[in-house]
């Protein structure tokens, strides 16, 4: 008999960058948030019912083991605790291991929660008299003792060259982007910053966004004191905004459970089935295509095909957006076109609504959950990524049930899951002539260009990495003529012992 998985209860907290009681920890706001996601059922107390707790890792703060820690502070016994590891797919590919058990029997009642408190401030630590600076993950790192292998999303060569974090790594995506488009660096990013600024507004009207500001096309393309350009082409408003305190958390149940536990008020929510997969060009540097994402695709694919539904029955999407690439990226592979309707963003995305590390396509899925259940949107579906285009989850839930059994969903996903192209062979020192794939631009602080980082390829067909001379004129021609496609030079800097691109021209 096929045991259908419910969406029983979620909630969502926002603390505010101001307020007057001591601020809560990431364990403390996943409380809160479960808590209001057990005001859903029947009776609250239920809750310490649970069977089985997963908590997507947080990186404001180190816990041992968050989920045992979540499980004393609700009372709960369960016989399944999980912590996930690094990655914005975290969320989603949680929610596909818990119903895969709950499909097959093993659990009934699942928590999934995540949390990040981000914001630097002086608050009490539960549990304790003293006052503490709870400092944000930008400054703790990830965890001495933590051995998983996406503790980085890049290389140390690529490291060397100045590409390490997702505001410097992902506008290589856009500029791969821009060129595919055939515009003017003008006109690619009016078009860009027009979508932008409608995920902006739909934050200022979500009851949990960090910004409630909506931004118009110009304010987010035109650099400013307020909006920087940090690397090209990206200002500081096409920027997920990490320095947020925010929680989620929903509770997951068997169908009869929900019906013995849940309630009656509003549609009741199905998790119709899930997707996950990874690229086998782990990192930048050996990606072959920065305008598409293989696992992508096959992570939405899979989803479709396990709820049994089709493209057209989707109502509703909410694609993971920590910039506006990824977003681009995701309608092309799952075949949404410009002039489709359906809302792309639900909350307002990363840079709007708030990036709380790991855990933003939590908020995603309870916004989602909450729309169902008031009859907004039937059908809907989230994606959920993790590093560089690397990691991918999606996820499909309706109020109409699903005619599929979950019982091997997350099991196939953890035994096959690589997808894609083989990497594409790295030359770490190349000479000779080369030809650019993708680059960017790293501005300082001050808004000037401090370098710019190009990824090509040698006349071999390898991968090279490279900075371009500092150089104004250098700069300038990146960043208004369009050099993809175009050879280059390559030598040693004996100084730097980096590879140098010289520009034509």
């Amino acid at each position: 008999m096929k045991n259908n998985v419910v969406v029983a209860g979620w909630g969502q907290i926002t603390q505010p960058k101001k307020i007057k009681a001591p601020a809560d920890d990431p364990i403390g706001l996943m409380q809160k948030a479960l808590a209001e996601a057990a005001s859903r059922l029947n009776d609250p107390r239920h809750l310490s019912q649970a069977d089985g707790i997963l908590v997507v890792k947080s990186l404001s703060a180190h816990y041992p083991d968050p989920a045992a820690d979540l499980a004393g502070r609700i009372g709960a016994h369960p016989k399944f605790l999980f912590e996930s590891r690094i990655g914005g797919n975290s969320p989603q590919t949680l929610i596909n291991r818990a119903a895969g058990m709950i499909a097959r029997g093993e659990l009934n009642m699942v928590l999934v929660a995540g949390a990040e408190a981000y914001v630097p401030r002086t608050g009490t630590v539960p549990g304790t008299d003293r006052a503490t600076k709870l400092d944000s993950a930008l400054l703790q790192g990830i965890p001495e003792d933590y051995d998983g292998d996406d503790a980085s999303g890049v290389t140390p060569l690529e490291t060397q060259y100045g590409i390490e974090h997702p505001m410097q790594g992902f506008p290589l995506f856009e500029t791969a982007l821009w060129a595919a488009s055939g515009k003017s660096i003008e006109a690619h990013i009016k078009d860009v910053a027009g979508f932008w600024a409608g995920f902006s507004r739909t934050a200022a009207s979500h009851p949990f966004a960090w910004s409630k500001q909506p931004r118009t096309p110009e304010e987010i393309r035109i650099p400013s004191t307020r909006n920087r350009p940090i690397a090209f082409p990206y200002t500081k408003f096409m920027n997920a905004f990490v320095t947020v305190d925010q929680g989620a958390a929903v509770i997951l149940m068997s169908e009869d459970y929900a019906i013995k536990y849940g309630s009656a008020r509003g549609n009741t929510v199905f998790f119709c089935g899930g997707g996950y997969a990874e690229d086998r060009q782990r990192y930048m540097i050996q990606k072959t295509d920065f305008t598409s994402s293989p696992p992508l695709k096959a992570a939405v694919d899979k989803a479709l095909e396990r709820s049994g539904k089709k493209l057209d029955d989707i109502d509703a999407f909410d694609l993971y957006s920590c910039f506006p690439c990824a977003v681009s990226i995701a309608k092309k592979m799952i075949g949404i076109s410009d002039a489709d309707p359906r809302p792309l963003t639900l909350t307002g995305g990363l840079g709007f609504f708030g990036g709380p590390g790991n855990n933003y396509n939590l908020h995603a899925v309870a916004t989602l959950c909450q729309m169902i259940a008031e009859g907004k949107v039937t059908t809907g579906l989230t994606t959920a990524l993790g590093w560089f285009m690397h990691k991918h989850a999606a996820g499909i839930y309706s109020a109409i049930p699903p005619d599929k059994d979950l019982c091997a969903m997350d099991i196939e996903d953890r035994n096959d899951y690589l997808t894609g192209p083989y990497p594409i062979e790295i030359d770490p020192a190349p000479s000779g002539r080369g030809v650019i794939d993708t680059y960017t631009i790293v501005y300082t602080r001050d808004r000037q260009p401090d370098y710019a980082v190009i990824y090509g390829r040698t006349s071999d067909n390898l991968r090279f990495i490279a900075r371009t001379r500092e150089d104004k004129h250098v700069f300038n021609s990146l960043a208004t003529e369009c050099m993809i496609g175009k050879s280059v030079r390559l030598s040693c800097d004996t100084k730097t012992g980096l590879t140098i691109a010289e520009i034509p021209g």
